[in-house]
């Protein structure tokens, strides 16, 4: 059985320097440690090969410029032919790194009040479709019962 992520990385292969990203992600933390990447995320390619990497501070963003060649050196290693030509350093969004939720125990979901159900029955009664009325009525069940507040969706 073929893993689901040699799949996608074959088919995002298929669209240029996307597969080349979700290898460089893939690789990233092993290639720059836990510290560097917690600080500093790749972010997208250029059409000249040039990879974008947003960090959490120009601080940091001024660092890791001047060590460019020994990260390079390592994404290559990593990489291969789909390693980035150059790197380029600035301040930017990075990822939540939390623990995946996945690997976080599982709670079952809150059960809707009635009066959530009547809003969410009332919400879809227009969709002419019986069965996507009833899958988004499900969907809106669930999103105002998980809202806590009472708040519509």
């Amino acid at each position: 059985m073929e893993r689901i992520g040699e799949t996608v990385g074959r088919e995002l292969g298929r669209h240029g320097t996307a597969g080349a990203m979700a290898d460089t992600v893939a690789c990233w933390p092993d290639a720059v440690g836990e510290q560097v990447a917690a600080n500093a995320w790749p972010a997208r390619f250029a059409r000249d090969g040039t990879l974008q990497v947003y960090t959490s501070s120009s601080a940091w963003a001024f660092e890791l410029g001047q060590l460019e060649g020994e990260i390079l050196r390592r994404l290559r290693a990593a990489l291969g032919k789909d390693a980035p030509a150059r790197l380029r350093f600035a301040p930017g969004p990075l990822p939540d790194r939390r623990e995946p939720a996945s690997a976080r125990p599982k709670s079952p979901p809150p059960k809707p009040t009635p009066e959530q159900a009547r809003e969410a029955h009332e919400l879809v009664a227009s969709i002419g479709s019986e069965e996507l009325r009833k899958t988004v009525e499900k969907a809106a069940r669930a999103s105002l019962a998980s809202s806590g507040y009472g708040r519509s969706i």
